[in-house]
Parts: C-alpha cells; structure tokens; sequence
C-alpha cells in the first residue's frame, strides 16, 4: 500500500491515489481530529497533497495481518530537486482485502505514527 501510494503521488496521478481508498474511508492528514470521509473530501485533500513538490518515498514498517484487514505502519517522506525534506511523517493505516484481492484503505492516518505521545 505504502508504495502504491509513493507512485501513484510521484507520477501526480489523484485517480490513482484515489484508487487506493474504499468508498467509505476515512483520512486523517493531520494531527487534528478532523476525519475526511468519501471521495471528495479525500480527493480534495489529496489534491493539496499533489501540489507538494519532489518525490516521495514510503517504507512500511510493520503489517499486522488478521484475516481480510491489516494494520500498517509507514514512515514516508517527500524530498525536493535540491534534496530539501517538503514533508515527512509516519503514518497509522488499517486496510481491507477486497473480493478481487486488492488492498484499499479503510483509515489512512498520515502522521497519526509520528504524532507525540499524550501525557
């Protein structure tokens, strides 16, 4: 999933990042609470997201797997021409296998990994 996404935002495709969302999901893009839900709140955001120059780059960090649904962990980041970081996080994900086999998003949480700790 984690890779998935790092394409589909280096090839600047919101079609393809928008693939990758269940119909009813939820995304997270910050460490507020405020929950996006449905394709255009998500592909609003993710149109932000676009704009963002240079690359990203996203390595899983864990997948904890219980029958068709899955935990992630990723840390990711977005690196410009100059080599200057844009953007860095590390996310929080629960995906869902489809009946095609597929994997989608569920709840994508963008830094909900790199958020820090509540006293």
């Amino acid at each position: 999933m984690n890779e998935a996404f790092a394409r589909a935002f280096n090839s600047r495709s919101l079609d393809g990042l928008l693939a990758l969302y269940e119909p009813g999901a939820v995304l997270r893009v910050d460490g507020s609470d405020r929950d996006l839900s449905g394709p255009g709140q998500i592909a609003d955001a993710l149109r932000g997201l676009l704009q963002a120059p240079g690359r990203m780059t996203s390595t899983n960090s864990f997948c904890i797997a219980q029958g068709d649904l899955a935990l992630l962990r990723a840390d990711w980041e977005i690196i410009d021409d100059a080599g200057a970081v844009v953007a860095s996080g590390s996310s929080a994900e629960l995906v869902r296998r489809q009946p095609d086999g597929a994997w989608l998003y569920v709840i994508d949480h963008a830094v909900g990994a790199s958020l820090p700790r509540v006293a």
